[in-house]
């Protein structure tokens, strides 16, 4: 009698936790709106009883409208950048309902990659970083650090290792063009279309499309220049990598100097504070500015100068 009551008690505890776990995962699947996607906020450390004051990421985050945003080619880059920052530090300063509003901006980012099968390195990299993140949080669960129990951010992990997936499954096919392609312009053009990435794994990845892109992926000059856009003369001196020739060796310069240096960033379009009235928008957008000159008002603020403006 005892050995069956302790195996119904047992089954009992499995059934009660078996359901608890399926209803975390539907609350959890439960979209919640983009909030009201404004074009432009406030932003205020403080309140007063003329203004409400949005003093915290999560605050901004949940009402610009960056779901919109990754739907803009210009503005893509900039938000994917602010989620891995985000990732990287910020995921605890975010309320529970920050915190999910980010899970479905990722997911829309997601899903845009697969469907137009662009940008999937820098998509791969995001989810690793957040992964990694969320592995170190998820053990610290109980004190405070993520908001929410563990099942929940259990399935979010899971969602994470599903859509990593859903990118190296894909399969990029060649698009059936009979017209001018890049390897049938002259070498001048070609190059100076390679001059324009700013990613050193881009050309590498280009030099292995064709033999005549291989050879123009190892021009020197190319990786000088791209050294020199990315860092300063300071940090090339301290790394100098000399070939068999005894010739600087920019190629392998710009992989060591990426791994010692942040790049340089570069984005189509980018956040903006009006200094005069404190507002924050994306370029171009209209705001109540009261001052004579608001164009000379505007700062540009990077990914990171976003975060920055909500430490205090």
């Amino acid at each position: 009698d005892d050995h069956n009551k302790e195996n119904l008690f047992n089954s009992l505890n499995y059934d009660v936790a078996a359901k608890k776990r399926k209803k975390d995962l539907l609350n959890n699947k439960a979209k919640i709106q983009y909030f009201h996607q404004e074009k432009w906020i406030y932003v205020h450390k403080g309140s007063t009883k003329e203004r409400h004051g949005y003093c915290t990421l999560g605050e901004a985050f949940n009402r610009l409208d960056f779901s919109s945003a990754i739907l803009d080619s210009r503005r893509f880059n900039y938000v994917v950048r602010l989620l891995e920052l985000i990732a990287k530090s910020q995921l605890t300063s975010l309320s529970g309902i920050a915190q999910k509003n980010y899970m479905n901006i990722l997911e829309k980012v997601v899903q845009k990659v697969l469907e137009d099968q662009q940008n999937i390195r820098l998509i791969r990299e995001l989810l690793q970083t957040l992964y990694t993140s969320l592995c170190t949080l998820v053990q610290r669960v109980g004190k405070s650090v993520l908001v929410g129990n563990i099942n929940m951010w259990v399935h979010r992990m899971e969602s994470i290792l599903h859509w990593q997936q859903q990118l190296n499954n894909i399969q990029i096919t060649r698009p059936a063009f009979k017209g001018t392609t890049l390897t049938d312009l002259p070498l001048c053009l070609q190059l100076n279309i390679m001059q324009r990435l700013s990613d050193g794994r881009d050309l590498v990845s280009l030099g292995q499309v064709a033999p005549d892109l291989q050879v123009l992926s190892e021009d020197r000059l190319l990786w000088k220049k791209l050294c020199q856009y990315h860092f300063t003369d300071r940090q090339i001196r301290k790394w100098l990598i000399l070939s068999d020739k005894g010739q600087l060796d920019w190629k392998k310069m710009y992989f060591k100097l990426v791994r010692c240096y942040p790049r340089k960033e570069q984005y189509g379009d980018t956040l903006q504070l009006c200094r005069h009235c404190h507002i924050l928008s994306w370029k171009g957008t209209d705001h109540p500015c009261t001052a004579n000159n608001p164009e000379t008002c505007s700062t540009s603020l990077s990914p990171q100068d976003f975060i920055n403006l909500f430490r205090f």
